[in-house]
């Protein structure tokens, strides 16, 4: 028998079993290789309960940075209808055809002389195409409309500190509760590559709040355990049970991570030549930031570092999928290359990835390996999928028994 879908909220976790995390990476048009797993990961749960399952159904927080933040609003975004404003399968299509928009493609003899020097002299892309295409694609929703709850990390750069958007406050601070369009633009604004971005809002008492914002990914480019944390603080503001009292039972966390891609396998620096570079080579050399790349792939392997030696020690290993590539090379690690053959590239590379072994982060070299007897990211995705839909079962049939319950 398939599932319904109705315009409700989610069933809370406190009806379940498991308590379910999605986490989606930054890294510009290569978010182009988790919309390609998050189409398959859709396709399989629509199998198990029919063509109206979206992934927002079967997560209790969606958590993006950078490019994540706007594959996590498309995905947990109410449309017209109440449901989720894009079926996932549509995200791939999207980035085709906007990603030239938001980076267009200096052409031309002179092209690599042209964009170092708009990199000295300010942003490489001036953002107003990607300020358009997202407040297109989100209209005027707010974050206390997402179909579940979303975390979308970003940085204020006049505070210097990380402000993290979530659905939980939104709820309950209005100057928190900031247009998904402004958020998803500000935790995209990568320095070097696109403007910060300012906005405001308004509390109850209408005080007005600003916002000076930075790319997401200075503070957790891989937000995965920025999701768990306030799922575990939300649980025990609200004295839900979604935990044991005492300890921090992380065998009910249910957790898929997914990474953009990294060229780590390319090993583009190493300390002869970082040891010659000034301020500038820094900033800009071998076609990128050095900076950047560093900063952004530390936050990305830390938490996958944290999250591994958790689930480990804890023996739950399998309740949490890492899904990475670290094998990109030339035109497929950038994160602003958008020309028609390297996003079609990034397509394939997603699709290639689904077939890889499952793997894991090895703490002492970092780099990924092969899992033994965890098949292919393709079968963990479809394991995943049986226990997104049996948890959802679960809570649904939970739910009416306890309402049944409550009448009595």
């Amino acid at each position: 028998m398939k599932e319904s879908f109705p315009n409700q909220p989610n069933i809370p976790p406190l009806y379940g079993h498991k308590i379910t995390v999605l986490s989606i990476d930054g890294g510009g048009i290569r978010g182009i290789i988790p919309a390609t797993i998050l189409s398959f990961l859709e396709s399989k749960l629509q199998e198990l309960d029919g063509e109206e399952a979206r992934i927002a159904d079967y997560f209790d927080v969606i958590a993006g940075t950078s490019t994540g933040s706007l594959v996590t609003a498309m995905l947990a975004a109410p449309g017209h209808n109440g449901r989720p404003l894009v079926v996932a399968k549509d995200i791939i299509p999207f980035y085709l055809k906007f990603s030239p928009v938001i980076f267009p493609q200096c052409i031309g003899q002179f092209s690599s002389i042209i964009t170092k020097l708009k990199v000295l002299l300010g942003p490489k892309y001036d953002g107003k195409n990607l300020r358009k295409v997202t407040r297109d694609t989100l209209g005027g929703l707010r974050l206390h409309e997402t179909i579940t709850n979303v975390v979308i990390p970003t940085f204020d750069i006049k505070k210097l500190q990380p402000i993290v958007f979530s659905s939980y406050e939104a709820v309950n601070d209005s100057s928190k509760d900031a247009l998904l369009s402004d958020i998803c633009i500000g935790s995209s604004s990568a320095p070097t590559y696109l403007p910060a971005h300012y906005f405001e809002t308004k509390d109850s008492k209408s005080n007005v709040k600003e916002f000076n914002l930075i790319d997401g990914a200075i503070a957790a480019n891989n937000p995965t355990s920025v999701a768990v944390r306030l799922l575990m603080s939300e649980s025990l503001k609200a004295k839900v049970d979604y935990l044991p009292s005492n300890t921090v039972d992380y065998g009910r966390f249910l957790v898929i991570s997914l990474g953009t891609g990294t060229s780590k396998k390319e090993m583009k620096y190493n300390a002869k030549m970082a040891s010659k570079w000034g301020v500038l080579d820094w900033l800009y050399t071998h076609g990128g930031s050095p900076l950047i790349d560093m900063f952004t792939q530390a936050s990305v392997e830390m938490v996958d570092y944290h999250m591994l030696i958790l689930f480990n020690s804890l023996h739950c290993e399998h309740n949490y999928l890492r899904i990475q590539d670290d094998m990109l090379t030339g035109d497929s690690s950038s994160a602003d290359i958008a020309t028609k053959e390297n996003l079609e590239n990034l397509v394939r590379i997603g699709e290639r990835l689904l077939q890889k072994p499952v793997s894991r982060m090895n703490l002492d070299t970092g780099i990924l390996n092969p899992i033994e007897n965890e098949g292919t990211n393709e079968e963990a995705l479809i394991r995943f999928a049986k226990l997104l839909s049996e948890e959802r079962r679960l809570r649904k049939q939970t739910y009416s028994q306890h309402s049944l319950d409550s009448k009595k």
